[in-house]
């Protein structure tokens, strides 16, 4: 995908949305579950979509949330329901949705007091304290978040009574109920206004912000960062954390500064990604420009996406950190300073993150558990301290409390930016000079990924790849020594396919989320041998769609 001549600069108004526009479709537009386009589909991160092209509207948000009830009941998860939503414009409207059924349907509803914004990390971590008290009265839920995508988008996922993303056999269920009730044209959907919905006492309004910010203690080192007197400057990129910096500051004495305060539907503040779009993306250098512009004046600058399950660390003269490269350090630097997680709880990566990670995992002799995208498929290693850590390529983990006991079971930004801090704190180097170090003892990766567009029918082709699609002995000079379709860690499907030899891999599985497929590829030589590597891995992948 070439880059685009405006990259890196800020937004103009003829990039913003027109909420007025969206927020009217997205009650007008009435989607049809016959056309796959505007039918409820839950890839990695819930059901995504946009108003303006029915993808995303009312309709979809009544029978997804009544699709959720019935799952509850049959399952008999009978607690309250947490629901948290983000700063996007279509956020809100569905949040009011969501009530409308809940309240019809009679489930206690906990949202955040004065219907503040609530992280995804926040209500993950507040489903599992629920249930460490109440596991007879199971709490779970629903979190309305695109993520870091732009300002037209909106989401909606669903957190199960474990506090982690759904897995696919529950969000199939819950795809297939609300696409039925689509087709039924909404009937069985019980809901109600919502005004009743408001006032009802199905509904309670509770702080999550104070006690998420006590429980930080049990997983950062606090007092090494207050020491060392940090300047750690912040852009909550209009996210729905932007009020949690200052308790954060306040409770541990931080020396935080907000250098981004606005929060806008339109996001007009943001700078435009690599393809000309508005799109919180903190592991973007052209998304982060604003932040960047700032890196000299901190000791070390955070950021993190709208519902704040992504984090983008920017070093001192290096600038942002390649997400990869944070994940290694990550992964050094707690193996070294955990003394309470045991030694036989391993380490997840995604079969799509750098093999830098391998190399750290082999040197603090962790068994690297390697899993297929999504963090779906860390949840129960976190949820039973079998994991001490989960990371995907895109800017998204979570670890153990430092007793090695569960803190969330979904992406946490805070607690990856957070870290980034008690790093320096603790070692006196950036993080980026950490990673150099690694560099020094095991050799540089050479990273890329490359999204292309892709149609929908060789968007299902990708599911029939296997070992029998790839007949190549050979790949950038090196033998091929595995082909696989199935994730190592777990032997769970990748949904496309992944090919190593000794000095290199390369991966492609269709997005879950968009209509393009992503191809991932790693030299351990040099950047040419990682062209020559994407090259023969776009033909290879070609050939074998054609004929699957």
């Amino acid at each position: 995908m070439a880059l685009h001549k405006r990259a890196g600069t800020l937004a103009t108004q003829q990039d913003l949305t027109n909420i007025p526009k969206l927020m009217s479709w997205y009650y007008r537009n009435i989607p049809s579950a016959e056309i796959a386009a505007q039918s409820v589909s839950f890839g990695t991160s819930g059901h995504r979509g946009s108003a303006l092209n029915a993808s995303f509207n009312q309709n979809h948000i009544w029978a997804i949330t009544q699709a959720v009830v019935d799952y509850r009941h049959a399952n008999n998860i009978t607690g309250p329901i947490i629901v948290g939503f983000d700063t996007h414009a279509l956020s809100y409207a569905a949040y009011l949705s969501v009530l409308e059924v809940l309240c019809a349907n009679q489930v206690q509803v906990l949202v955040q007091v004065n219907e503040g914004y609530t992280p995804t990390p926040v209500v993950s971590q507040a489903i599992i304290s629920s249930n460490q008290v109440s596991p007879a009265n199971l709490t779970d839920g629903l979190i309305i978040t695109p993520s870091h995508n732009p300002p037209q988008d909106g989401g909606i996922k669903y957190n199960a009574p474990h506090g982690g993303p759904a897995e696919a056999h529950i969000t199939e269920q819950i795809q297939q109920s609300a696409n039925n009730y689509l087709r039924a044209q909404l009937q069985g959907v019980k809901k109600v206004n919502a005004s009743l919905a408001l006032t009802s006492h199905w509904i309670n309004e509770v702080d999550f912000i104070e006690p998420y910010v006590d429980a930080l203690a049990q997983v950062i080192d606090f007092e090494s960062i207050a020491k060392a007197n940090l300047k750690i400057g912040v852009d909550p990129l209009g996210g729905s954390g932007i009020h949690y910096w200052k308790v954060i500051a306040k409770k541990y004495g931080l020396n935080i500064t907000l250098v981004n305060n606005n929060v806008d539907p339109t996001f007009s503040f943001m700078t435009l990604d690599k393809d000309g779009k508005i799109r919180m993306d903190c592991s973007s250098p052209y998304a982060m420009q604003g932040l960047l512009a700032h890196k000299d004046k901190f000791d070390i600058c955070l950021a993190n996406d709208p519902d704040y399950d992504r984090h983008g660390i920017v070093c001192q003269q290096t600038g942002l950190m390649n997400p990869n490269h944070f994940l290694a350090v990550a992964i050094d630097y707690l193996c070294e300073n955990r003394p309470h997680w045991p030694q036989n709880i391993g380490i997840g990566k995604t079969l799509v993150s750098s093999a830098m990670i391998d190399k750290v995992c082999q040197k603090h002799q962790r068994q690297c558990v390697e899993v297929p995208v999504g963090f779906k498929w860390f949840v129960d290693g976190l949820a039973q301290s079998t994991l001490a850590f989960g990371g995907e390529e895109s800017a998204g983990a979570a670890f153990l409390k430092q007793d090695a006991s569960t803190w969330c079971t979904d992406k946490d930004g805070f607690i990856l930016a957070l870290l980034a801090a008690e790093i320096i704190a603790k070692t006196g180097d950036t993080p980026a000079k950490r990673y150099q170090a690694l560099e020094a003892q095991f050799g540089q990766c050479f990273y890329q990924r490359i999204d292309s567009p892709i149609n929908a029918r060789k968007k299902q082709k990708f599911a029939q790849l296997n070992q029998q699609s790839f007949t190549n002995q050979y790949l950038a000079g090196d033998l091929i020594t595995a082909v696989l379709s199935h994730a190592p860690g777990n032997n769970a499907a990748i949904g496309g396919i992944k090919v190593t030899t000794e000095h290199g891999w390369f991966a492609a599985r269709p997005s879950g989320t968009e209509p393009l497929f992503k191809l991932y590829a790693e030299s351990m030589k040099s950047e040419a041998h990682l062209q020559t590597l994407i090259k023969e891995a776009q033909v290879m992948i070609d050939t074998a769609l054609k004929q699957a």
